[in-house]
């Protein structure tokens, strides 16, 4: 992924973030490590590019990034470490990114149902 690309899907999956989490990053571009995502604690997480893969598989992988930084900053301010909250199973799992007919999607991994395309989680 160039760039730009990155910096698009990121995007995306921020929305989601923005929708739905209650800790919200300071974002910040390094020259080391490219985009930093920060916490209120302080601490970063830079994004690896994925190589190769269908766009789509891409942004899954780069949600599933932002779903590992968004659950560390959730525990370290002493909320509940759960993003996406998954609607039918609140507090117990989040949301897994995957891909389902070429689309990036969140899921249940419990029950396998599809609950949003990435980027288009609901306002909660």
């Amino acid at each position: 992924m160039t760039d730009v690309e990155i910096s698009e899907a990121l995007e995306t999956v921020l929305r989601d973030l923005r929708a739905q989490c209650a800790v919200q990053p300071r974002i910040r571009v390094d020259d080391s490590y490219g985009i930093m995502l920060h916490a209120p604690d302080g601490t970063g997480q830079g994004f690896t590019s994925p190589l190769g893969g269908t766009a789509a598989e891409q942004l899954s992988n780069l949600a599933d990034q932002v779903q590992e930084w968004a659950v560390e900053a959730l525990w370290s301010e002493g909320a509940p470490a759960v993003w996406p909250r998954c609607p039918d199973h609140p507090d117990t799992h989040p949301l897994t990114a995957t891909v389902v007919a070429d689309t990036a999607v969140w899921v249940c991994p419990k029950s396998g149902a599809t609950v949003a395309r990435i980027g288009e989680l609901e306002q909660r």
